[in-house]
C-alpha cells in the first residue's frame, strides 16, 4: 500500500469535526443532493397527511357528500404510501452516503496508522488499533446516517410544522414555538453530557480488545506456564471496567431521554388546551383542533428522535475525537518523497547489488531521554540505550557476521537499517557505488526505495491468509508467475508446489498453518529472491531448518548473497563461516570487529577464543 502524501496527512490533522464531515461528504455531492431532495419530499408528505385528515373531519361535521369523503380517504392512503416509498429511498441513500464516506475515512486512517513509526505501534497494540480503525469507524457510519436523516431532516420538519401552525393561528404557533425553543435549548445545553463517558467507554473497550488479542495469540504459553487463572481474572476485570463505564454513559443518556418525555407530555397538554379554548370560542373548527394536536404529536416525533439519537451521536463524537487524535499523531520517521538532486535520485534508483554500507558513530535507545545524554563520554548512559557509538563500514559485496548475546543489540541494528527507528546520534550511509564519496544518508532516501533495496529473512515467518502468489510477492502484481516458479524450483520447493491443488492461487493459512517450519522458512527465502535487494540480512535464517532442508538452501543462500552486501546475525559459530568480517556486540558496544580470517588466526581475539572453546551457547 502506498504511503499517504505528507501534505494530505497535514490537512487531515488540521480538520475539525465539522470539516471532517464536509471533507468526506463533498466527493458525493450528487448523492447528497438526491438525498436532500428525497428528504424534502418525505417531509412535505408528512406535513400533508394531517391537513387531509383535518379536512376530512370538517367535511364530516359539515355533512359533505360521500364522494368527497371517499376522495379524501383515497388521497390519504396514496400520500401515506408515497411517504413510505420516499422514506425507504431516503434510508437507502443515507446508508450509501454514510458507508462511502466512512470507508474513505477508514482507508485514510489505515494508511496513516501503517505509516506511523514502531515507537507508536509498541505502545498501541493491535487490539487497540482494530478498535480505532474498525469499531470507531463503524460508529461514525451510524453518525453520518443519523446526522443526515434524523438530525437535519427532523430539524427541518420542526421548522416547517411551526410555520404551518402560525398560518393556522398565530397564538397556537407562538405557544408551540415556545415549547419547541425550550426543548431545543434543553437539547443544546445537555447534548454533550455523555460524551466524556462514552469516550471513557470506548477507551475501556480498546483496552479489552487489546488484552484479548494478545492473550489469544499467546494461548499456548499461557496454558503451558499456568497463567490461566490470572488471565481470567484480568479478563473479568477489564469486562467489569467496560461495563461500569458503559452503564454510566447510558445512565446519562437516559436522564436526557426521560426529561424529554416529560417535556413532550407538557407540550401535548398545552396544544390540547389552547386548541380546545380556541374551538369553544368559535375561532377554529374541530378539524383544525385535530390538525393542531396532530402537528403537536408530529412535532414530538422529531424532537423525540433527536433525543434518542443523541446516544449514538455522542458515541460518534467520542469516536471522532479518537480518530482525529490518531490522525494528528505524527511519525518520527520523516519520509523524503522527493530528493533535491536529480543525480542523487538516479543513483539511488540504480541501487542494486553493488552497495556499500557505513554506520557512522550510531547510538540508539528506545526510551525517551534527553539528546544531550548521548554526548561522547557522557555518564551515566541513557536508560534504555541499546547501541552506543557503532562505527563500521562494509564494501560492496562484503558479508558481515554479527555475533553477540541475546539483548546485545543485533536485531536493533538491522531495524535501524530499515528505518523502523532513527538513531538519536550518528548516521547510516548507503552508497550505490564502491566509492564512499557517493554515500547517501538513508534519511534522504524515500522509505519505499530504501526498503525495496534491503531484504531480511528472520526466524519468525509471517504468512498471511492469502494465495501463494500474494504471500511471495507481498501483493506486487508486477512480478510475473514464471519468475515465481523459477525461484520455487531453485529453492527445491517444486514437490511442495506441485502438491498445491490450485498452484499459485492456492490459499495459505494465516501464520503458516499446514506448513512445516522448513517450508515456511524456504518461502521467506523465496520472497527475498523475488525482491532482489542490494542488501541482505539473515537473522539466523536457517536455525529452524532440519539438516536435509538446510542443505537444500545452502547453494541458494550462496547465490543470494553473492555480490551483495550481507549481514548474517548468528547464534551459532558455524553460521558465519561464509562471512568476510566479524563483529561481536556486547551490551550495545562493539567488542570486536575485523576480518574473519585475521580474527581466526589471532589467538588473543574474542572470536578465536569462541572458536577454540566452541561456546555457541555464549551467543544465545
Amino acid at each position: 500500500m502506498e504511503a499517504m502524501p505528507k501534505e494530505r496527512v497535514e490537512k487531515l490533522q488540521a480538520l475539525s469535526t465539522k470539516q471532517l464531515l464536509i471533507k468526506y461528504l463533498s466527493p458525493q455531492k450528487g448523492r447528497v443532493i438526491l438525498l436532500a431532495l428525497f428528504i424534502f419530499i418525505n417531509l412535505g408528505l408528512q406535513l400533508l397527511t394531517p391537513q387531509i385528515i383535518g379536512q376530512f373531519i370538517d367535511s364530516v361535521t359539515q355533512k359533505e357528500t360521500l364522494s368527497k369523503l371517499v376522495r379524501l380517504g383515497v388521497l390519504f392512503v396514496g400520500v401515506a404510501f408515497l411517504q413510505q416509498i420516499f422514506a425507504i429511498i431516503s434510508a437507502y441513500f443515507t446508508q450509501n452516503v454514510g458507508w462511502s464516506a466512512t470507508n474513505a475515512l477508514r482507508e485514510d486512517l489505515t494508511q496513516h496508522a501503517l505509516n506511523l513509526d514502531m515507537r507508536f505501534h509498541k505502545t498501541h497494540p493491535p487490539g487497540e488499533m482494530i478498535s480505532r480503525i474498525d469499531s470507531d469507524i463503524n460508529t461514525l457510519n451510524d453518525f453520518f446516517s443519523q446526522f443526515l436523516l434524523q438530525l437535519v431532516g427532523n430539524i427541518l420538519l420542526v421548522a416547517a410544522i411551526l410555520i404551518i401552525l402560525f398560518f393556522e393561528d398565530w397564538r397556537i404557533g407562538l405557544v408551540l414555538t415556545g415549547f419547541s425553543v425550550i426543548a431545543m435549548l434543553f437539547l443544546t445545553r445537555f447534548r454533550n453530557i455523555a460524551v466524556p463517558h462514552w469516550e471513557a467507554e470506548r477507551k475501556a473497550e480498546a483496552d479489552f480488545y487489546s488484552f484479548l488479542e494478545e492473550r489469544l495469540a499467546g494461548t499456548a504459553d499461557i496454558r503451558a506456564n499456568g497463567g490461566r487463572s490470572y488471565t481470567i481474572r484480568r479478563f473479568f476485570g477489564l469486562i467489569q471496567s467496560m461495563f461500569k463505564r458503559s452503564v454510566k454513559a447510558a445512565f446519562m443518556v437516559n436522564i436526557l431521554i426521560n426529561s424529554m418525555f416529560l417535556i413532550f407530555a407538557v407540550g401535548n397538554a398545552v396544544s390540547l388546551g389552547v386548541g380546545g379554548a380556541l374551538y369553544f370560542n368559535g375561532i377554529i373548527t374541530i378539524g383544525t383542533v385535530y390538525i393542531v394536536f396532530q402537528y403537536s404529536r408530529l412535532l414530538e416525533r422529531p424532537l423525540d428522535q433527536i433525543s434518542r439519537q443523541l446516544s449514538n451521536v455522542q458515541k460518534s463524537l467520542a469516536s471522532l475525537k479518537r480518530v482525529i487524535n490518531l490522525l494528528s499523531t505524527e511519525s518520527k520517521i520523516v519520509d523524503p518523497h522527493q530528493l533535491r538532486e536529480k543525480s542523487l535520485s538516479d543513483g539511488l534508483t540504480a541501487l542494486g547489488q553493488e552497495v556499500s554500507l557505513c554506520f557512522d558513530h550510531v547510538s540508539f535507545y528506545y526510551d525517551d531521554q534527553p539528546e544531550q545524554a548521548l554526548v561522547e563520554n557522557s555518564s551515566p548512559e541513557p536508560v534504555g540505550q541499546v547501541l552506543t557509538d557503532i562505527n563500521f563500514s562494509l564494501a560492496p559485496g562484503e558479508i558481515l557476521g554479527l555475533l553477540g548475546r541475546t539483548g546485545s543489540g543485533k536485531t536493533t541494528l538491522t531495524r535501524l537499517l530499515f528505518r523502523l527507528y532513527d538513531p538519536q546520534a550518528g548516521t547510516i550511509y548507503i552508497s550505490p557505488h564502491p566509492s564512499q564519496s557517493q554515500a547517501v544518508d538513508i534519511r534522504q532516501i524515500p522509505l519505499s526505495t530504501l526498503r525495496s533495496k534491503v531484504g531480511i529473512v528472520t526466524q519468525n515467518i509471517e504468512l498471511f491468509h492469502a494465495s501463494v502468489r500474494d504471500n511471495l510477492t507481498f501483493f506486487d502484481s508486477s512480478i510475473n508467475d514464471s519468475r515465481i516458479l523459477e525461484v520455487l524450483h531453485g529453492l527445491g520447493l517444486s514437490h511442495w508446489f506441485n502438491s498445491m491443488k490450485n498452484g499459485l492461487d492456492s490459499d495459505l493459512e494465516s501464520g503458516g498453518g499446514g506448513l512445516s517450519a522448513g517450508e515456511a522458512q524456504l518461502l521467506a527465502f523465496a520472497r527475498i529472491f523475488l525482491k532482489d535487494p542490494g542488501i541482505v540480512i539473515l537473522d539466523e535464517a536457517s536455525s529452524r531448518l532440519d539438516p536435509a532442508t538446510e542443505h537444500l538452501i545452502e547453494k541458494a543462500v550462496d547465490r543470494l548473497i553473492k555480490g551483495r552486501t550481507a549481514l548474517i546475525i548468528a547464534h551459532r559459530l558455524t553460521t558465519v563461516q561464509r562471512a568476510d568480517k566479524i563483529m561481536i556486540l556486547e551490551s550495545g558496544h562493539i567488542e570486536e570487529f575485523g576480518d574473519r580470517q585475521a580474527l581466526t588466526l589471532n589467538p588473543d581475539s574474542r572470536f578465536n577464543q569462541l572458536l577454540r572453546t566452541g561456546l555457541d551457547e555464549v551467543l544465545a
